[in-house]
């Protein structure tokens, strides 16, 4: 088997395990972000 055709968690298990690990956590979790960036002046 070549390098290019060579699985990830052959060639590099840690990279390949956080990898796993971090579409787990995108998977699994909401992520809020804000529209816009500024608060109504009854919040201040």
């Amino acid at each position: 088997m070549t390098l290019l055709n060579t699985p990830l968690h052959e060639l590099d298990p840690a990279i390949a395990a956080a990898l796993d690990a971090e579409l787990e956590r995108q998977q699994s979790t909401l992520e809020m972000i804000a529209s816009e960036n500024f608060a109504p002046v009854a919040v201040m």
